[in-house]
């Protein structure tokens, strides 16, 4: 009984004596952390266009052209996807019905890789866009510029992600 008082116990000494004394950060809540909990756009003030209510953000010129790059090579991979996708699409349909590891359905699976590394691509992108959202949500700012770009990259992955889902489905029946 006395063994099990003392394994109880010792845990919480231990536990205390890393609370006393030294130099430790505050657990205050941050500004960013509390952002959230603001009502939607009262993060960081932007003015308001007159008669748009469309706010309009000072973006630096150095985060614009990344913006810019970041979309365009999206753009670019989203433009590849497309015009490799009817290539595929016929390569997954005449090897519907046959037999795994034949002539056609190599083909098809090559075909569905290769849309996969357009795919891929785009999704550099979007990862480099959410680190940018990310520090910038960190630093205090609202990623209004960022966040357009970011959603216009998803929406073209998304399409791209049920394409592959629907061929790739098809080549397995």
């Amino acid at each position: 009984m006395a063994l099990l008082h003392v394994a109880v116990l010792a845990p919480a000494a231990v536990l205390g004596g890393c609370a006393s004394g030294g130099d430790w950060p505050s657990l205050a809540r941050r500004p960013v952390e509390t952002a959230a909990e603001r009502p939607s756009g009262s993060a960081a003030p932007a003015a308001a266009e007159p008669g748009t209510g469309v706010s309009q953000q000072t973006v630096p010129a150095e985060l614009s052209a990344r913006l810019a790059a970041l979309e365009q090579a999206a753009r670019e991979s989203h433009q590849r996807f497309q015009a490799k996708r009817t290539g595929a699409t016929s390569a997954v349909n005449a090897a519907r019905g046959g037999a795994v590891a034949s002539e056609a359905w190599s083909v098809a699976t090559v075909a569905l890789a290769d849309l996969e590394s357009a795919r891929s691509d785009a999704m550099v992108s979007l990862g480099e866009l959410d680190r940018l959202y990310a520090a910038d949500q960190v630093d205090g700012g609202n990623g209004e510029a960022i966040a357009a770009v970011r959603d216009q990259v998803t929406a073209w992955i998304a399409d791209e992600d049920a394409v592959l889902a629907d061929l790739g489905s098809r080549l397995k029946s």
